[in-house]
């Protein structure tokens, strides 16, 4: 084992060891026991300090982990050097839509993480089951490499038109049915058509990572579509307690990443704070 996936290993012992010492804590409301806080890397916007300065400072901020982006692989070595000088995994892989889960997987693997986010592309002009289909093959064709390095992958709910039901995210996952697969949940975009915590009692362990942003239905409804995203955390109109209360349900254990507006220490900051807030973590 390398010393990133240990210290990310690490990550997720001492939140394991929380949870079978914490079940009185648990029943009060504490998710702290149960979920790991990262950022997307993209969010830091501190561009005068290194790659070990910014995961060092994520640290000091309370963060986890963090995640990232696939077009990052040439930077790999950079990467590996940050985690070891700063104690702070990578967690996963950002692959968006790219059909070369191959790589991704490896990519992840090597920095440390345990998954690939992949979002599922969607041709409109189409039918349906095409595209259905066809994402289908493009994870089954990566699920080899899955398995073989330890890496899930795991597709997300996005505002493509695609997997846009927790029933079709059911579906599409069991048709697959692989153990080294599975959702990445993204509490946000999900309320265009749904209601999150409802997602969440119907996909259960299919759940690998949640993404956190918020929605503010009155702001869709009064200033357009995409107004929705406009809030803050714990601002909009999301029930993050029933939200909470149904990743316990579901015995959720795992990361919870912020993909919102990121910024500076003090931005980051604030985040880290929204994030504790709506999802019970302090």
């Amino acid at each position: 084992m390398n010393r990133r996936r240990f210290i990310y290993q690490s990550t997720l012992a001492s939140g394991a060891a929380a949870l079978a010492s914490s079940e009185s804590s648990a029943n009060a409301g504490t998710m702290s026991d149960r979920i790991k806080k990262a950022v997307k890397y993209s969010m830091i916007n501190e561009p005068n300090m290194s790659v070990k300065d910014k995961l060092v400072m994520l640290k000091e901020l309370s963060y986890d982990g963090v995640e990232l982006r696939i077009d990052q692989k040439n930077e790999l070595k950079t990467f590996l050097k940050a985690v070891d000088q700063s104690d702070l995994p990578v967690h996963g892989i950002v692959n968006s839509s790219s059909p070369d889960l191959e790589t991704a997987v490896k990519f992840s693997q090597d920095v440390g993480g345990d998954s690939v986010l992949y979002v599922a592309r969607y041709d409109k002009k189409r039918p349906l089951m095409e595209s259905w289909n066809e994402n289908k093959a493009v994870i089954q064709k990566g699920l080899a490499a899955a398995e073989k390095h330890k890496v899930k992958i795991l597709v997300e709910n996005v505002w493509a038109g695609f997997i846009i039901s927790a029933l079709d995210a059911e579906r599409f996952h069991d048709e697959i049915n692989h153990p080294w697969f599975g959702i990445y949940f993204d509490v946000g975009n999900n309320v265009r058509w749904g209601v999150p915590q409802h997602w969440v009692q119907v996909l259960g362990n299919r759940i690998g990572k949640l993404d956190i942003k918020e929605w503010n239905e009155k702001l869709h409804a009064s200033e357009g579509l995409r107004a929705g995203f406009k809030s803050e955390l714990g601002e909009g109109t999301i029930n993050w307690p029933a939200v909470c209360s149904a990743l316990r349900e579901i015995d959720y254990n795992g990361w919870a990443t912020a993909e919102v507006p990121g910024g500076n220490r003090e931005r980051l900051a604030e985040i880290a704070e929204r994030m504790d807030r709506v999802l019970q973590l302090g």
